[in-house]
This record gives structure tokens, sequence and C-alpha cells, in this order.
């Protein structure tokens, strides 16, 4: 698992300066084909080195995930960028609530079928792969190129850290993309350690602590999807992030000082709303403060830290878990996002502000 977010680290930022140097299309076309490949050879692998090397390559093609915001970016006026960030959560949050089910479903019927890969469980990641190709044909056909040559930018490609410490020095942005980094830090421990917690205080099943999970995927889905549509113009972009990291902040602090059933709920029903907020937010306001020729190498830079916190956070919240507390990798995520909130209201003043109607 981590080296999947170690190649979407070093990646994100490549695949992002590349579509900005020769465009949006062929580079989403390449790593939705290329991530079909890695999970079919992950469905078909019979020893460890190869799982590995389908997961290297499927992190790799996985972080184009930089080159379709930088697309979104392209094609949305700057009132409604935000809108559409919250879009590009709203569809991981139901990836969240879909995929374990669709695996699990389609895992019994590679067991039905066969017992050896690419049958088996193994069989899931065949429909995976499937899926990414299915994407890619579908792409091919009604995706236009979004970037006009015009506006392509022919930089010179940097060493990645070198790459990501020039965008973290820019004033106003850089300050954003470290939050982007801590907020993706400190959900990783909650990631980390929440399975762990329902089972060994509370003694949930499996079944149930992804029931758990998957309430949160739908609450983030309707949260960016829906909620911040309707939000947005009333309090704009610089309110909306810094009521989620309030709220993220009190739902991980919340999980920390569960009791009772009822209070999880609330707890975990903050969490997913704050994370709802807080995501396109600062997308929204990191893109709207980047030239249109760099807006693929900076999204790149913040999926490339969104990676290394993904990276971090279960080796500090497991730790954390098993030798100080079962409560303590919540509380060093609300401490973590008690930070952020501190840098969001420091930086209040010089946000933009593009999708309040009448804004100041």
């Amino acid at each position: 698992m981590t080296v999947y977010s170690g190649a979407q680290f070093l990646f994100s930022p490549l695949w992002g300066q590349l579509s900005d140097k020769y465009g949006r299309r062929p580079i989403i076309l390449m790593s939705l084909v290329g991530a079909g490949v890695a999970h079919i050879l992950f469905a078909m692998a019979h020893s460890y080195w190869l799982l590995l090397v389908a997961r290297l390559l499927a992190g790799i093609f996985g972080a184009n995930i930089s080159t379709a915001m930088a697309y979104i970016a392209d094609i949305t006026e700057e009132k409604d960028r935000t809108k559409s960030m919250g879009l590009v959560g709203a569809a991981f949050g139901l990836g969240f609530v879909l995929g374990p089910s669709l695996g699990a479903l389609f895992g019994q019927v590679g067991e039905y079928l066969g017992s050896t890969p690419p049958l088996g469980k193994s069989f899931a990641a065949v429909v995976a792969g499937l899926i990414c190709l299915a994407n890619a044909v579908l792409a091919w056909q009604v995706l236009e190129e979004s970037l006009p040559p015009q506006t392509r930018g022919g930089r010179e490609r940097k060493p990645r850290l070198q790459q990501i410490w020039i965008h973290l020095r820019r004033p106003v942005a850089g300050a954003l993309q470290l939050m982007y980094f801590l907020a993706s830090f400190a959900m990783a421990h909650m990631e980390a350690s929440l399975f762990l917690l329902v089972q060994d205080d509370y003694q949930w099943s499996l079944t149930k602590a992804g029931l758990g999970f998957a309430y949160v995927g739908v609450v983030m889905v309707f949260t960016q999807g829906f909620l911040i549509r309707k939000l947005l113009p009333v309090i704009g972009e610089r309110r909306l992030l810094i009521v989620g990291l309030v709220l993220k902040g009190f739902g991980l602090a919340g999980i920390a000082f569960v009791g009772e059933i009822w209070w999880m709920a609330i707890a975990v029903t903050c969490l997913g709303l704050g994370t709802g907020f807080i995501n396109p937010s600062l997308s929204g306001s990191i893109s709207l403060l980047t030239p249109d020729e760099e807006q693929g190498s900076v999204m790149g830079v913040n999926q490339s830290l969104s990676a290394l916190g993904r990276i971090l956070g279960p080796i500090l919240g497991g730790w954390a878990y098993r030798d100080l507390a079962h409560a303590a990798p919540f509380w060093i995520g609300a401490s973590i996002v008690m930070l952020s909130l501190v840098m969001g209201v420091l930086l209040y003043p010089r946000l933009p502000v593009r999708a309040q109607v009448n804004a100041p």
C-alpha cells in the first residue's frame, strides 16, 4: 500500500508538468490505459514481487488526478472553480462507497469461477482493470483537449523535490499547499486507526466497521457534490475552508472521546462534512492563485503532498495507537487540523473569493 502512495508522490508533479507542455488529453488517455494494465497484472500475479510491481505501476498511472484537476481548471470560470473541484471529491467519495462493495461482489464471483489468479478473489482486480480500459475508450471518444497550444508551457523539468520546494515557497499558494499536505496527513491518522479502534474497543465486526467507513463516504459525496454548491455563493471559499477545518478538528477529537454509538455518529459526520469542505476549498483557492500555464504542475504538487501525507500518516498513527493510547492518533490528527486552522485564519484576508455573490 505504501509503494502506491510513494509512486503518486513522485509522479503526480511529472504528469501535471507534462500535461502543461503537451496537453491534458494524451496524459489522461495514457494513464487510464496504464492503470488498466496495472490492475490486470495485479490480478494475474502469483508472487509477492509481481504484486508489488503491479501496485507500483498503479500508483504511477493513478497519479493522473493532477492532470484531471488541471483539466477542470481549464474549462471552468473562476467563480465556479471550487464547485467543480468539489465534484472531483464527490467522485472519490462515491468510489469510496461503491468500490469495496463491488470488490467484495466480484471477489465472490471469481471464487465461484475458480481458485487461481486471475480468478478467485483476484477477479475483482480484473474488473477494476476493465473499468479503467472502458474509461479510456470513453475518454478517447468524448474527451476534447482543454489546453490551447498557445497557453502550453515548455518549462524545463526540475527534480521532483526541488519542484515541490519552489511551489511551497510561493506566497499564499505555498501555504495553502502545505495545508493540503496537513489535511491528508491528519486524515491518514484516522484511516489507519479507526478500524482498529472500533474492533478492539467496541468489538465491531469487519462488516460493521466497513459500513461506518461507507457512511463517511456518503457524507463526503453529499457535501462535495451538493452542499458546497449551495453554500459557496453565500459564504465563499475562504469561509467554507474555516468552517471545514473547525468541523474536521471537532470530528477527530470527538472520535477520541467516543463512548456511545450516537457520539461516534456525530463525530464521523462532522469529519465527513469538514473534509468535504476543506479539500475543494483548498484546491479551488490554489488553482485561482496559479497562472493558466502552470495549473498541471501545481495540481501535481498538490497530489504529491497529499500522497506524502498518506505515506507518513499511517506510520505515525499506527505507532501512536500501539505505543501511546488508542485515542492518541485522533488527538494527533485533531492537533494537525488546529495548526491548519491557525494558518487559515492568518491567511484569511489574502485568500481569493470568487464564488460568493456580492463578495466584499
